[in-house]
């Protein structure tokens, strides 16, 4: 009920919008838009944040539950406090799995506390620019199911931050864009263009044509005309979208899945023949990704040749007219629905498959204003700035380095498949193919550029765009995460306020101060800031006797370390900690990889279960026994310990008497505010 409260005041209090401008106009309330629109807020501007929804949080209080990370070190901020404030509704320090009420609660909480008041289901339409400056932006009343609003409003404002996941604002306003994948050769990469792989494929054998081995009975439904180009070829054509569903399998909290008016089973003719070929033994991570969500939910994603992935039907999405993106939506989510229902329901597909999809239907408690169905299409990949400064599979790797970082990514490089297409074998045999999925990682974090968030210089001067940035498609891929848009849209609103105080473009701000205000201040607020120590910071970490760097568990950073040494000690010292009183905590990352909600983690006994860690206040030691076998993937705190100034805090890992190997990572020094 509080949500929903909270959600209907954003709905009915008038916003003033008078002749003189608000300082920031944030346009799009995704999960970037509200940590811009609260940036620039905080750090004392007048702020308008503009929605064409009616939700907040895009794709993050949309379904995406089960969070792409990538590296938590990369996490930083705002969008960490976002990760602490869902761990402390769910009893942890932080979490990266929730379920999208949540997360939207969450985010409407942001926009209460700093007093900001949203105009919600308004598009844009047009702007308005004095040479290469922006003044104001039109929006109209969007097309959303219930919205009564009929004014058109303008908007003016100093600086402007384009938060949506398409890049309308960036567009109209003149900025340099493009859609779809670079040749390799454009900018010297390796995994951009196309790329047939044997990634979510179909298995050999499964024949594309109406009639099985007629070409001329035509192709079915989802397979395209296109030839397959040369690898690493350029094209137009875009990662697919799909819908990270929210299901539940509690019958009291179950809506069943139903029919869909617009069903039509022959999409899924595909799905048929590929469970002919190979018949798999259950639904999870065969036909579907199903990740475990608090509560007895799930974020469902795409898995294999025919799944949630609505290939192909994206290709106009990014230039179209709303109209036309209203269709494209309005197919997907019919695709979707017809998925789960053909899958329940079809007797062609074998009654176990069907049987396990019938546990699951629409939870009662999310999206109660769109029949319990995700508002929230994945928009993967739409428009992307071509800035001064584009990034590449080279920053990806680490073979360029910025030294105007403001943010990190950290995750793969990832590209759903682009196509289904028919590809002949050398037998002569027709078998379709889907082409374009790449997965490629192993990089630690790296950092995003400024420049990457700004317009070429000369094209608009108060514009930032931290979601649709300059990257290159196969980096964007591996950029693309909300954690990421969440530190850039921080990024951008403290750059928007660094610009009006200093009375200069967004191209020209002093970089390093802002670098210094997102290291110093980052939550924006004024407060203590916290201090994460990895094991990496030559300055303030130190090591003793023989240990090894882990580069394959959940660590934070670039690797963790471990030890079986019993003369080893790894120390942490605590310089430039400000006094007062702070909860230290030590990362457990796993030896073996893994992830997910710590509590569904299993045990491992390859680590130690019973590790001496000592602190020093600046006076005293202080001993803690900690079991590295539980609370994997988590923090482990150590108690709360009060520092004063002039004393030179630290924590020391101890091998000694340990019979199984001692991992030391990150250790946290968390401010209390009494």
């Amino acid at each position: 009920m509080r949500k929903v409260c909270l959600q209907l005041l954003f709905l009915i209090v008038p916003v003033s919008l008078a002749a003189q401008p608000v300082d920031v106009c944030v346009y799009g309330g995704t999960s970037a838009g509200v940590m811009a629109a609260v940036s620039a807020k905080r750090l004392g501007k007048s702020v308008l944040l503009i929605e064409p929804g009616r939700h907040l949080g895009g794709l993050s209080s949309g379904g995406l539950g089960a969070t792409d990370i990538g590296n938590k070190f990369a996490v930083t901020g705002l969008a960490r406090d976002f990760y602490r404030r869902i761990g402390a509704h769910y009893g942890h320090l932080e979490q990266w799995t929730f379920e999208p009420h949540v997360a939207e609660t969450i985010f409407n909480t942001y926009l209460r506390e700093a007093n900001l008041n949203p105009v919600m289901e308004h598009r844009l339409v047009s702007v308005m620019k004095a040479g290469n400056r922006l003044t104001g932006i039109v929006v109209e009343p969007s097309n959303s199911p219930g919205n009564r609003q009929t004014t058109t409003k303008t908007i003016y404002a100093k600086q402007f931050i384009d938060c949506s996941y398409e890049g309308d604002l960036m567009a109209k306003a003149g900025v340099t864009y493009t859609v779809g994948r670079e040749a390799n050769s454009q900018y010297g990469e390796t995994w951009n263009g196309v790329q047939f792989l044997d990634k979510h494929q179909f298995p050999d054998g499964v024949d594309p044509y109406n009639v099985p081995g007629k070409p001329e009975s035509g192709l079915l439904w989802g397979v395209t005309t296109e030839t397959l180009a040369a690898r690493g070829a350029g094209d137009h054509k875009i990662q697919a979208y799909n819908y990270r569903m929210c299901l539940t399998d509690d019958p009291a909290n179950r809506v069943p899945i139903s029919r869909p008016a617009r069903y039509d089973s022959s999409k899924y003719e595909l799905l048929v023949r590929q469970i002919q070929q190979k018949t798999p033994g259950e639904l999870t991570w065969n036909l579907m990704h199903f990740v475990a969500m608090p509560n007895r939910k799930t974020d469902i994603n795409n898995c294999g040749g025919l799944s949630t992935d609505m290939i192909g039907a994206n290709w106009t999405y990014p230039d179209a007219d709303y109209n036309q993106r209203a269709q494209i939506v309005r197919d997907h989510e019919d695709y979707t629905k017809g998925l789960f229902y053909f899958i329940g329901h079809d007797p062609r597909v074998p009654k176990h498959l069907r049987d396990e999809m019938l546990r699951w239907g629409y939870p009662k408690d999310e999206y109660p204003d769109n029949d319990h169905f995700s508002h929230q299409l994945y928009i993967r990949e739409a428009r992307r700035m071509v800035g001064d400064y584009v990034m590449t599979q080279a920053n990806c790797e680490g073979k360029a380095i910025v030294s105007d970082g403001i943010g990190m990514a950290a995750y793969t490089m990832d590209s759903h498949n682009c196509q289904r297409l028919v590809v002949i074998q050398a037998s002569g045999k027709a078998m379709v193919r889907n082409e374009g999925d790449v997965q490629v990682g192993g990089f630690p974090p790296y950092p995003i550029s400024y420049r990457a968030l700004v317009p070429k210089s000369g094209q608009v001067r108060n514009l930032l765009v931290p979601v649709c940035l300059s990257a290159s498609h196969i980096a964007y891929g591996s950029i693309r995460m909300e954690p990421v848009f969440m530190v850039l849209g921080q990024t951008a609103g403290a750059a928007a306020a660094q610009a009006i105080d200093q009375q200069v473009s967004v191209q020209s701000i002093n970089v390093a101060q802002l670098q210094r205000t997102l290291r110093e201040n980052p939550l924006l607020d004024g407060s203590r800031p916290e201090l994460l120590i990895d094991d990496d910071d030559s300055l303030r970490v130190s090591r003793r006797g023989s240990w090894q760097q882990l580069t394959k568990g959940s660590q934070y950073g670039k690797a963790a370390l471990f030890s079986q040494d019993k003369q080893a000690t790894v120390t942490f010292r605590a310089t430039g900690l400000k006094p007062g009183r702070y909860q230290i905590l030590c990362y457990n990352p796993t030896r073996r990889g893994g992830g997910g909600n710590p509590d569904q983690v299993a045990h491992q006994a390859d680590k130690a279960s019973a590790v001496t860690v000592r602190v020093l206040d600046g006076t005293v030691n202080k001993t803690v026994l900690i079991n590295q076998q539980k609370q994997n993937n988590d923090w482990i705190s150590l108690g709360t310990f009060l520092f004063t100034a002039g004393t030179a805090p630290s924590v020391s890992l101890e091998v000694t008497g340990s019979t199984e190997p001692v991992v030391a990572d990150a250790v946290l020094f968390l401010p209390i505010h009494d």
